[in-house]
Parts: C-alpha cells; structure tokens; sequence
C-alpha cells in the first residue's frame, strides 16, 4: 500500500487557487461547501483538480489536523 504523494500534500500547503471566486486563498484553506460544489459539478482537469479533490478527501475524512501540521512544517 502506497502513502500519500509528499509532494502533493506540499503543494496543497502552499499553491494558491488561481481562479473563481477564492482566487488567491491557499487550497488548504477553501471551505468544504466550495469543494461540495466541484464534488457535484466536476473537479478542474490537471495538477488542480487533483489537489482540489485531495483536499475535499482530506477535510471529509476528519484529517485537517494533517494539513494545520503541513502548513507548520512549510509556512
């Protein structure tokens, strides 16, 4: 069984959402009800949309204390 991708957890951390209506929140920080709207429309294609739904896995599941400790380890 393979863990999650480092670097993917990194970038969670510390890549800023490019566009919509959070431009420029980091994607560790958008709320669950903007990731619920991309869970029932589709998430973005590429490296965002797989960050984007990480993240809506990783806040669903009860886990934000594994991002609050990326954020300590990277800010």
């Amino acid at each position: 069984m393979q863990g999650p991708d480092p670097e993917l957890l990194r970038e969670i951390v510390t890549m800023k959402m490019p566009f919509g209506k959070f431009e420029g929140r980091l994607v560790c920080d958008l709320p669950v009800s903007y990731l619920e709207w991309f869970n029932r429309k589709g998430w973005p294609k590429g490296k965002m949309g797989v960050l984007l739904e990480t993240v809506y896995e990783i806040k669903l599941n009860g886990l934000e204390d594994l991002i609050y400790k990326l954020k300590k380890i990277n800010g």
